[in-house]
């Protein structure tokens, strides 16, 4: 099954001042702590594979939005797996003196008087938002405290251990099959250490949540007991929670707590594949190590595992948005050791401007000191929301807040309360009479900040941006090609720049990695690879071509029919654009008949009712009337209506989702959507490439692969695609979609049916794979995704192929879930129903690259320097046990090809590293909607393509933060216990064809 994810917003952050901002009326309550509460605990990880998942499974989980880092993570973060008992010792380590007086919690209180300072400066980009008090403040009241507990060497106290999970098939041998060449990777090999690894937990009190201000409190400490205390040692810091040293410390005057001791040589083990389970411990202390040079450059912006830089290019984007460029590192396991695996890599921030400057680019006009529409409220909320700003009207003390809303009333009309008697003073007279500034846009909202009980009101004009602000949010079309434009590289280019991040973090000099004796090359891994033969196609026996080769992934319909041929009596044509009226419509659609007809299609000239020009405003309406009006005229003559042909604007908004809802879930009709602009300009390779989607959506197919798939047992194969998909960023009332495709055409495997469904929001695993429900007519059935009538009748000797994709924190989580649901749907159709089943992931944002050791040699690069489709990697690089290799099956179109990663769950069926290998590669070239080899396995496209489309069916609604809104609610997480409201369901006679291509 397919997966794809969506990724979080960061958590809010607020503050309070009585002299920065204006507090909300009545409301000036005890200074805001600068950070507080303990760091958890460590518990020991479940044992678990570097990865897990399901029966054979291809599968892709997608975002809301840029989601899912695919480097390795093991267990809860770089934690401990148990604990000692704590001695300890004591040391302060106070803030810089100043106007803040945080309050300590009594329990958070070091037990021993303090003894030295240690002053770290506030880190500028990351300050923390404390609230000021008065400037008569006694410096010793001022101090905050570090304390860091060491623990005594006592034995380490285990966790109870999981529920062992399902393993994990070993590799069944290296393939063969193919050319056989060198590639190079962007891993670049590293030697670690013999000796083990101490940690330590880490406790700052009162907490600091901000890694920078964590960091610099770490650094002072460090500079003023390298020399005693730490043994001329230098420690690395994740930021957080976890210090590592090469060596026993001794007794510290700051306080902290061993966490255990971090044994390398069972690393070594798993490397050379003597022991099954990722020792998850020791791969994160090296990663944190590896991390800890980029993590203390300051002119880094980290953002999860990469890191941009703040002193180069930038590229603009449209609506006040950025496209910074940096690098992504991970520490990964392979079968030659330990690797670094460093990428380029870009994301978007928020422009660091002024905010009323960044709202004139947000609403794209210069905007007056007037009123704001409420359409532009909405937007600029939206778009602030969570955002952190500073203020300019305090001179060199400019705090941060983080933007909670926008108020209600225009910055004129603001009061708030100046003593004990309700004495009001409105804002613009505050700012006027104790920061000599005249608002100008009085008629604009104030931005809130602090807490909702105690907000703190700031007029816009007082506040810019903050450097260094990544977003999350969805991107419209400008700003995703802009985004394209600027991190499109050639291979070349690619390799260069990875090449010059390397030697520019200089990892060889870095101290860090000396004192815990790692050692990294800085040369690109050279790989060995095969190209695996693109397969011989087969088309229908009536065109001049019935057999096709493809050409470096790709190929052409000339002279050639499709390989079953649908069939077209009758449809219907409806223009929504003004721009294309009936005489148009008719003339693009007799065009469009005849290109069908030419690749073998039954395709009438003539639509059942002449072509109707129509308002988008009354889509439901016309589609319906239409319809209605073909079906009386067809059902006197016992036919059906086969197609609806929609001409769209090119702008067209909600009108596409809406147009496909009613469709496939009220009338039960396919149809297809051509924009205007290829209407009006109509070109053969457009036609050809609809003719392909019609085809597909009649029940056709356009090209099997010669040699059939041959079955894996005695019986028919089943191959499946899934996908969840879930909502973006800021989205969390929405549901998540769950898709699930099966192939209906053995031995061809073209055609795939799909069922979706809506589960709770951003919960992973696929919660109605099986279910039970009361059906009115055949009483209690069983079955779910996997029901009666969605598969070709079942028998004992089937094998059904499952192709899935997930993160690999998830692996085993979904393997045993799923497989579990899947058995159960199995035994629902027939008690003794079980085929044999494999289970395989497919990954696509990971990070490692694939180039050729020559880039201009065309016997293994193409004219755009990238690697041939075809190419395989299943050594060197990959898991050092376990089944997974790297295929490229598609040639670069832009920019550098990035490999698919396969993963191997579960396997009943004993595929041969070259069988299935050359089984996946082969199902690239069958793509309905192209003439070229595709970069994942079809299914998985096409479950994407499924989930995706269901989105259309929830209600559309319009919330005030301007989202479109599914009529389902779920809680944020894993919360399966939430009801979300179910899809409308498929009409029958749209479920069994690919509706969705």
């Amino acid at each position: 099954m397919v997966r794809k994810k969506g990724t979080d917003s960061a958590g809010g952050e607020s503050s309070q001042s009585h002299d920065t901002g204006v507090g909300a009326r009545g409301s000036q309550g005890p200074p805001q702590q600068l950070g507080r509460g303990w760091v958890p605990q460590s518990q020991q990880p479940g044992r678990g594979g570097y990865g897990a998942g399901g029966p054979l499974e291809y599968q892709s989980r997608g975002r809301g939005g840029p989601s899912h880092r695919r480097g390795y993570r093991g267990g809860r973060g770089p934690r401990g797996y148990g604990r000692g008992r704590a001695g300890h010792g004591s040391l302060g380590v106070p803030f810089p003196s100043g106007p803040s007086r945080p309050h300590v919690p009594e329990q958070h209180q070091a037990t021993e008087p303090f003894e030295t300072e240690v002053t770290p400066q506030p880190d500028p980009s990351e300050a923390g938002s404390s609230s000021r008090q008065p400037e008569h403040v006694p410096l010793t009241d001022q101090l905050q405290h570090l304390s860091i507990k060491q623990e005594a060497s006592q034995a380490i106290q285990p966790a109870p251990p999981p529920s062992k999970p399902l393993g994990f098939p070993r590799r069944p041998g290296l393939g063969c099959e193919g050319t056989k060449f060198v590639v190079k990777a962007n891993h670049f090999f590293a030697e670690f250490p013999t000796k083990d690894l101490y940690q330590y937990d880490v406790i700052i009190t009162p907490e600091v949540t901000l890694r920078g201000v964590n960091r610099e409190v770490m650094q002072q400490l460090v500079n003023l007991y390298k020399c005693s205390d730490l043994g001329e040692r230098d420690p690395a810091y994740d930021g957080r929670k976890s210090l590592y040293t090469a060596g026993r410390e001794s007794e510290f005057k700051v306080m902290i707590r061993l966490a255990g001791r971090t044994e390398l040589h069972r690393l070594r083990q798993f490397l050379q594949g003597d022991q099954v389970d990722v020792p998850k411990d020791a791969l994160q202390a090296l990663d944190i190590v590896l991390r800890e040079l980029p993590a203390t450059n300051t002119s880094y912006c980290p953002v999860g595992r990469s890191f941009y830089f703040r002193d180069e290019l930038r590229k603009d984007l449209d609506q006040g948005l950025q496209a910074w460029r940096g690098f992504y590192q991970s520490t990964r396991p392979t079968q030659r050791g330990l690797s670094l695996n460093i990428d380029v890599s870009s994301t978007v921030f928020i422009q660091p401007l002024p905010v009323i400057e960044f709202v004139t680019k947000l609403l794209n006009r210069n905007v007056s000191s007037g009123p704001l529409h409420d359409a532009d409220r909405v937007k600029i909320k939206k778009a602030l929301l969570g955002v952190k700003v500073q203020v300019t009207h305090r001179g060199n003390m400019r705090r941060k807040y983080r933007i909670s809303g926008l108020t209600s009333q225009a910055t004129g009309q603001l009061t708030f309360p100046v003593d004990e008697r309700g004495t009001e003073k409105s804002v613009v007279d505050y700012f006027s009479e104790t920061y000599g500034i005249t608002i100008q846009r009085t008629q604009w909202p104030c931005l809130q900040v602090g807490s909702q009980q105690r907000p703190i009101y700031l007029p816009m004009e007082v506040c810019k941006i903050v450097d260094g602000q990544r977003y999350s949010k969805r991107l419209n079309e400008k700003q995703i090609t802009g985004l394209l434009e600027f991190t499109c590289q050639p291979p070349k280019k690619r390799e260069d720049d990875i090449l010059k991040t390397v030697k520019k973090n200089a990892y060889v000099d870095s101290k860090c990695q000396k004192e815990f004796g790692i050692k990294i090359t800085e040369e690109l891994a050279l790989v060995n690879a095969r190209i695996l033969p693109a397969p011989l196609l087969k088309y229908h026996d009536t065109g001049k071509q019935k057999n096709c080769l493809p050409q470096v992934g790709q190929w052409n319909m000339r002279d050639k029919k499709m390989a079953d041929m649908g069939t077209v009596n009758n449809w219907i044509c409806i223009s929504f654009c003004s721009k294309v009226g009936p005489k148009l419509a008719q003339h693009f659609c007799f065009k469009l008949a005849s290109k069908c007809r030419v690749y073998g299609m039954a395709f009438t000239s003539s639509p059942v009712i002449p072509p109707l020009n129509a308002s988008p405003d009354q889509v439901e309406k016309v589609l319906k009337t239409q319809y209605r009006n073909a079906m009386n005229k067809l059902q006197r003559q016992n036919n059906e209506l086969d197609l609806l042909i929609a001409i769209l604007p090119d702008n067209n908004g909600f009108l596409y989702g809406d147009l496909k809802r009613i469709c496939e879930t009220d009338i039960g009709i396919v149809s297809q959507c051509c924009l205007s602009k290829n209407v009006l300009d109509i070109k053969g390779a457009y036609l050809t490439n609809v003719a392909l989607k019609i085809n597909v959506k009649v029940g056709g197919s356009n090209t099997v692969l010669a040699a059939a798939i041959p079955p894996v047992s005695d019986g028919r194969t089943i191959i499946f695609g899934a996908d969840v998909t879930h909502p973006s960023p800021g989205e969390d009332s929405r549901p998540s979609i769950a898709a699930v495709v099966a192939s209906q055409d053995w031995p061809e495997i073209t055609k795939y049916a799909a069922l979706v469904c809506t589960q709770a929001s951003r919960k992973e695993v696929i919660q109605d794979l099986y279910k039970t429900w009361q059906d009115p007519v055949r009483g209690i059935v069983s079955g779910g995704m996997i029901e009666y009538g969605f598969f070709p009748r079942a028998s004992s000797s089937n094998s059904f192929q499952l192709l899935d994709g997930v993160s690999e924190g998830q692996f085993s989580h979904v393997l045993r879930e799923e497989l579990d649901d899947f058995r159960k749907a199995c035994a629902s159709l027939e008690p003794d129903y079980k085929p044999t089943l494999t289970f395989i992931v497919v990954q696509k944002r990971h990070h490692t690259r694939l180039f050729a050791k020559n880039h201009n040699d065309s016997k293994f690069a193409d004219n755009k320097g990238n690697i041939l489709p075809g190419t395989v990697v299943d050594s060197d690089i990959c898991h050092p046990t376990e089944f997974d290799f790297y295929l490229c099956s598609h040639a670069g179109i832009m920019g550098t090809s990035r490999p698919a990663h396969y993963h191997v769950l579960w396997d009943e069926n004993n595929f041969t590293a070259d069988a299935l290998q050359i089984l996946t590669n082969n199902l690239c070239y069958t793509y309905a909607r192209c003439t070229r080899s595709v970069s994942i396995v079809p299914p998985v496209y096409y479950a994407h393509l499924a989930a995706f489309r269901a989105r259309f069916y929830m209600e559309r609604e319009t919330s005030e933060s301007g989202s479109r809104l599914g009529s389902s609610r779920s809680t944020r997480g894993t919360d399966c216990s939430v009801a979300v409201r179910p899809l409308p369901a498929l009409r029958e006679n749209v479920k069994r064809v690919m509706f969705y291509c």
